[in-house]
């Protein structure tokens, strides 16, 4: 529960987590809210999304929301002058300039809301949604369902042998796992290496 401020302090809230853990439904329900409350709110996202729509922001469960689609998040800053509520999706697939723009805007008094990846396919942090978790007053983390087995999914596992980090697709790419289940692609598995467990000492060889 976000707790209440008073007037003219900006703060940064995230929603992260693997596909299909409800991040951009999430962020629809608090950017509702916002409206109801009639504040001003300016909702973004990637131009690289149009999987569902070029002017709404499309849940997997098909809410939806006007959004505007930015190239930049500097043009994310130049477009949220009014508002008193900036709604950001799929935030990875912004540049490291993201998290500049989100400080400024939090520093202007506005609520930020992002919502995005915080793993890609290989497993490794996604940024910049790390860079965020860091400067973020209010974090969520998001769960789907394994569809091997059932246990919260924190995972996305990629279903072709793209090799790009970034792949805009849905369940036709993606699905998502729990960390059993998971399987990250081989270059990973091999560059993984645990360190070795320490050997007990027998208590002849203490001195």
């Amino acid at each position: 529960m976000i707790p209440i401020v008073h007037r003219n302090t900006g703060w940064i809230e995230v929603i992260c987590g693997s596909m299909f853990s409800g991040k951009s439904e999430e962020l629809i329900r608090r950017l509702r809210r916002a409206m109801i409350a009639r504040q001003k709110v300016a909702i973004f996202k990637p131009k690289i999304d149009n999987r569902f729509s070029e002017d709404h922001i499309v849940s997997h469960s098909e809410l939806k929301i006007p959004s505007t689609n930015v190239e930049s998040p500097w043009d994310i800053l130049e477009e949220s002058l009014e508002a008193q509520v900036v709604g950001i999706d799929e935030a990875q697939f912004f540049d490291k300039d993201l998290v500049l723009v989100c400080q400024k805007l939090a520093n202007m008094g506005k609520r930020v809301i992002v919502a995005g990846l915080d793993q890609d396919y290989r497993g490794e942090p996604f940024e910049p949604i790390p860079q965020l978790l860091a400067v973020a007053e209010y974090i969520d983390k998001t769960h789907a369902i394994c569809v091997i087995c059932g246990n919260p999914a924190n995972y996305t596992q990629r279903k072709t042998e793209d090799k790009e980090r970034v792949v805009v697709g849905a369940s036709d790419v993606y699905e998502a796992r729990c960390r059993n289940c998971f399987e990250p692609p081989e270059e990973v598995r091999k560059n993984v290496k645990l360190p070795r467990r320490p050997e007990k000492e027998e208590k002849g060889d203490r001195k």
